[in-house]
């Protein structure tokens, strides 16, 4: 295969050469310095692809002990996140944009749901003002569709620096602000890299997730039916999806430091390896097509680079289902299957558009938008509120909703492991919208605490 013209790589379609492959740092590296067709210079003019793969501090980019410094420092940042406060936010963000098209009785769900959602918690998540957020999309956009790499680099990399110069400044409960203050003590480039990454997962692949496990419940009786009567969970849903529909359907790369065999063929130190995480899944399923419950799937990749976000990933998703399914339980897909667009390039895979119809519903009396969730140890605001739909479901009013659509179980964690930034085609960037809508309020989601 070609990463790009004149980029030639090896496909990885085997879901057990890729456990090989991700689970031998020893023999396959994440690091570009490897690659052996950028060392020789053989790479042609003007590839996109050498603009994406190159030398970073950024943790999917290296190995050894500096890798296991960032991993550390991304997992302690992370692992701070309040998953019920997380909850919340999105619900709450849910709630705000399902307003905005709920009683039209139609809708482009990418564009107004699906691509909003992330965007939105990514803000609250990063501490990241609207502004700055814009300005970041925009250099990411440029830099993934390929129209100027270099200069989506730039793009986002002064809007990171602005955002972190800020936390300096105004430090918060967030993940920019534990990420500076970590003792791992990050060099602003470093900081830079691991926030583009990050944010990148949450705005790129959480989207695809999304949309993808949407467009699955629209179209396939087997899911619509099961769903909407009750009998699958949200979460086996989107196991199905991560098995047969990955949002990063190609991602891994991986050079070998020295020459070796692999699957009966011989590579060569530095050549480039892709790991199709899509082709792999589906190898494994044609010997065992369990897939409700299990996550063994690759969406997430495995090994030490593993996704460090994948419970956060996988909340937002079913969180944004569930709130979705549960204000509008009748949407139909409008249209055919056929007619709807889809991401181009080799990286991610997903639909750029997914218009639906339903009954307009009215919007729920009374809620009061602006009230904050409460922080841990503080009293729950609710009770304040005029009479009407509560300003965001706390757990028990989740699980009752779970109950009564057959959604009982489990919750977040348990997921595959790693896919790092998204990309796409030049599509990718009608999603991105010029102006994000006024964000609802809410509380920090985590107190501030030390880290060990």
């Amino acid at each position: 295969m070609e990463l790009d013209p004149g980029v030639p790589a090896m496909l990885c379609l085997g879901y057990d050469t890729a456990l090989e492959i991700m689970r031998r740092p020893e023999t396959f590296s994440k690091d570009p310095r490897h690659w052996r067709a950028r060392n020789e210079g053989v790479l042609p003019e003007g590839s996109y692809a050498p603009h994406i793969i190159r030398p970073r501090p950024q943790v999917d980019f290296v190995d050894g002990e500096e890798h296991r410094r960032l991993r550390g420092a991304i997992e302690d940042t992370t692992g701070r996140i309040d998953s019920a406060a997380l909850r919340n936010y999105v619900e709450r963000i849910a709630d705000s944009l399902i307003d905005q098209f709920c009683e039209a009785g139609e809708a482009e769900l990418i564009g107004t749901y699906c691509a909003l959602v992330p965007i939105m918690v990514s803000s609250q998540l990063f501490g990241c003002p609207q502004e700055i957020m814009d300005q970041l999309l925009r250099g990411v956009a440029s830099f993934i569709d390929g129209s100027d790499p270099s200069g989506g680099d730039r793009t986002s990399g002064a809007a990171l620096r602005e955002l972190i110069d800020l936390k300096r400044r105004e430090p918060g409960a967030d993940i920019t602000s534990w990420l500076i203050a970590h003792p791992a003590r990050l060099t602003d480039e470093e900081l830079i890299e691991q926030l583009l990454l990050l944010i990148g997962m949450v705005t790129g692949v959480v989207p695809g997730l999304i949309g993808n496990s949407l467009r699955v419940l629209l179209t396939d009786e087997r899911f619509s039916g099961e769903l909407m009567g009750g009998s699958m969970l949200v979460e086996d849903a989107l196991d199905e999806v991560l098995w047969t529909d990955p949002p990063v359907a190609n991602m891994g790369l991986y050079f070998p430091v020295h020459d070796t065999n692999l699957a009966g063929k011989r590579l060569r130190a530095g050549d480039a390896v892709m790991i199709s995480f899509a082709a792999t899944n589906r190898d494994a399923l044609l010997r065992s097509p369990h897939k409700q419950g299990n996550r063994a799937h690759l969406a997430f990749g495995a090994g030490p680079h593993a996704c460090p976000g994948r419970s956060s990933a996988r909340l937002i998703a079913s969180v944004a289902l569930e709130k979705l399914l549960d204000r509008i339980p009748d949407l139909a897909l409008a249209g055919e299957i056929e007619e709807l667009k889809w991401l181009s390039g080799i990286f991610v895979r997903g639909v750029i558009t997914l218009p639906v119809r339903f009954a307009p519903v009215a919007r729920p009396g009374g809620r009061l938008t602006s009230a904050p969730p409460a922080r841990p140890g503080e009293p729950d605001q609710r009770q304040d509120l005029p009479a009407g739909r509560p300003a965001a479901a706390h757990p028990a009013d989740l699980a009752a909703v779970r109950h009564r659509r057959g959604l009982r179980g489990r919750g977040p964690d348990g997921a595959g492991a790693g896919a790092g930034a998204a990309g796409g085609g030049p599509a990718e960037a009608a999603v991105v919208p010029a102006r994000l809508p006024e964000p609802v309020a809410a509380g920090p989601l985590s107190a501030p605490r030390e880290v060990p």
